[in-house]
C-alpha cells in the first residue's frame, strides 16, 4: 500500500509487474479495485500502476467533487506522473477515467506516451444525461449487485461518494461545461478510442462520435467491439488487453 501527497490529501496507488509503465484510471463511483481481475492480462508486458482519485477507494475523502471533475482529476494524474518521475507513461482510462486521460495528455504531452480512452461519450454529454444519470443512480442504490459493487470499491461510505459524484456530474452537464479544456485537435500523443456497440450507458451513436474524434486528432484509432456492455475493457477483457498491448508497443 502506497500513497502520494496531493496538496494536503493522500492519494492511494499500487504498482504491479515490470516493463513499460501504464496507469489505469477508473470510472466514476468506482476505484482501482474495478481492474482487479483483468490485471493479469497486462502484468506480463507492463508495469501496471493503479490509482484511486481523491474521494474514491482508499484515497482521502473530500467534501465535494467539483463540477469540472474530469479536469480536476486530470490535474491529480499530472501531479502523480511528476511524482513517479519515470519518463513518459501510457494512460488507460475507462468511462469517466477516459475524459481524465485525454485531459491529462492535452495538458502535459511531455508526460504521456499513449492514451487508451474506453467507453465514454466523447466531446459532449447527451441532452438527457442528467435525467438518465439520476434515474440510473437511484435504481443502483436499490440493486443488490450495484450496492455491493459500490461498497467493494468505496467502503462503508459508498452512498455519500455516489451522491457527491452524481451531484457534480449533473452540474457539469446542466452547466454545459467543456469536457476537454483544450481543443481535441491539439492532442499530440497517439490515442485509441475503444467501445462496445451494445454499451447501454454511452450515446447511441458512439462509433460515429469516435470516428469523428479520430479525424480531429493527428494520430487516432478506433476499435468497436460488436458485443459486450459497459465498460468494454471489462466485458471484453482478454481481447481488449491484446488490442491495447499492440497499440501501446507499436511504432
Amino acid at each position: 500500500m502506497a500513497f502520494f501527497k496531493y496538496g494536503d490529501k493522500a492519494v492511494y496507488y499500487e504498482e504491479i509487474g515490470t516493463g513499460l509503465p501504464v496507469v489505469f484510471l477508473h470510472g466514476d463511483t468506482a476505484s482501482s479495485k474495478m481492474f482487479g481481475y483483468i490485471i493479469p492480462f497486462y502484468t506480463d508486458s507492463f508495469r501496471v500502476i493503479l490509482v484511486d482519485f481523491l474521494g474514491n477507494g482508499q484515497s482521502d475523502r473530500i467534501g465535494e467533487f467539483p463540477p469540472d471533475l474530469w479536469y480536476s482529476q486530470a490535474q491529480q494524474v499530472i501531479a502523480f506522473l511528476e511524482y513517479l518521475d519515470c519518463g513518459k507513461v501510457s494512460l488507460i482510462g475507462t468511462s469517466g477515467g477516459a475524459w481524465v486521460a485525454v485531459n491529462a495528455a492535452l495538458e502535459r504531452p511531455d508526460l504521456v506516451h499513449r492514451v487508451v480512452a474506453d467507453s465514454f461519450d466523447g466531446r459532449t454529454l447527451p441532452d438527457d444525461f442528467s435525467e438518465n444519470l439520476r434515474k440510473e443512480r437511484a435504481a443502483s442504490k436499490n440493486n443488490d449487485f450495484s450496492r455491493k459493487f459500490y461498497e467493494w470499491c468505496q467502503g462503508e461510505d459508498w452512498e455519500t461518494v455516489v451522491d457527491l459524484n452524481t451531484r457534480a456530474l449533473v452540474e457539469c452537464a446542466d452547466s454545459k461545461l467543456p469536457l476537454f479544456h483544450k481543443p481535441l485537435g491539439m492532442l499530440e500523443v497517439p490515442i485509441l478510442f475503444v467501445g462496445s456497440m451494445e454499451d447501454t450507458m454511452c450515446r447511441r451513436n458512439l462509433e460515429e462520435e469516435y470516428k469523428q474524434m479520430e479525424q480531429l486528432v493527428p494520430n487516432g484509432k478506433t476499435y468497436m467491439f460488436p458485443t459486450g456492455n459497459h465498460p468494454a475493457m471489462l466485458t471484453n477483457a482478454e481481447r481488449f488487453a491484446d488490442i491495447v498491448k499492440d497499440f501501446l508497443v507499436s511504432e
